[in-house]
């Protein structure tokens, strides 16, 4: 019979191919791929801690393993060229939590929306706390009162960074018990303001009605960026959005564009031949890698116009650099 013989080569094979692995170096062994990491789910009690902390609940996102607590500036009455915009359009803040992915400790990360007199007493409250700014910066132009974003971050276990965090922001207005009452739900909201089908068609997403706004919010699925040993996604800052107050015909878009550094340039000629105005070009995090560089811009005119620029940036990103995006010094 040959069968036997046949399944005795195979035995052969596969003990010489054992054996050559492990007279193979190390750098040639760490060419086979690893099983993925994937990172450990928050439990019932860390997530209860940052409710207590904060004194407010936050969300959780399974497929991420990251709780958020929204942090919006409720106390603010904003304007953008002397007219008034809602509060979800752009000027709500945010703190996440996710474990590393070895599940040995967790990262804090925010994104917090101050006046300028609170910048550096905010600072001072953080290093207090043992958290490090890791940004500060504009997002608009034209805004009444002038706005910046700090972005704070640290690592710890879960429970000891919601008590840091919160003892951070305590004194500011930022905390949650600081921030006056929820205001009655607008009568008016983005599923009545604009043409949401066609804006969805347009941008290829679906978004997410807030109060008056409309909102996207796209990650980076082609990219693992890993900071502190996190895994960085969507709801822990790395993500792509675009806002939408105002009406269909008549609207302001703003937003956020999370970039590698070779699609920097590119983005920026795709934006304004869009007739959209670029704010800012900064970083969100520290040690990120690869390093992630972040634009804001801004726009007013029809929603779907207003979109299509958007959805053109959209385009840019994970190709390939061209002329300008490979530009060397």
């Amino acid at each position: 019979m040959t069968t036997p013989i046949k399944n005795r080569r195979q035995f052969l094979q596969t003990t010489a191919l054992a054996s050559t692995a492990l007279l193979l170096p190390l750098n040639k062994l760490q060419a086979f791929p690893a099983p993925a990491e994937k990172t450990p789910a928050l439990t019932a009690d860390e997530m209860a801690a940052i409710d207590t902390a904060l004194g407010k609940k936050g969300s959780y996102k399974d497929a991420e393993q990251v709780y958020t607590t929204p942090l919006p500036r409720n106390d603010l009455k904003m304007k953008i060229k002397g007219e008034p915009v809602p509060i979800p359009f752009g000027f709500g803040g945010w703190v996440s939590f996710k474990k590393s992915v070895d599940g040995k400790s967790a990262m804090v990360m925010s994104d917090n929306v101050l006046l300028m007199e609170e910048v550096n007493p905010l600072i001072s409250a953080a290093h207090a706390n043992g958290l490090e700014i890791g940004a500060i910066h504009n997002h608009f132009f034209y805004e009444e009162p002038r706005i910046f974003y700090m972005h704070i971050h640290g690592t710890g276990t879960v429970e000891e960074l919601a008590k840091k965090y919160a003892d951070t922001i305590r004194d500011s207005k930022i905390f949650p018990a600081n921030q006056p009452p929820p205001a009655a739900p607008p009568t008016v909201t983005g599923k009545e303001n604009f043409d949401i089908p066609a804006l969805d068609a347009i941008v290829k997403y679906t978004g997410t009605v807030n109060g008056p706004t409309y909102k996207y919010t796209i990650g980076r699925a082609d990219l693992k960026v890993m900071t502190m040993g996190v895994e960085m996604s969507t709801n822990i800052g790395l993500n792509t959005w675009a806002s939408f107050a105002g009406k269909q015909d008549d609207a302001h878009i703003a937003g956020d564009i999370a970039m590698l550094q070779s699609e920097v340039n590119t983005v920026i000629e795709t934006l304004r031949s869009h007739n959209l105005e670029v704010v800012a070009v900064h970083n969100h995090m520290l040690g990120d890698d690869p390093h992630m560089i972040f634009l804001h811009y801004y726009g007013s005119g029809n929603a779907v116009t207003l979109a299509q620029g958007f959805r053109a940036a959209l385009d840019v990103l994970g190709k390939k650099p061209g002329k300008m995006g490979s530009m060397k010094m």
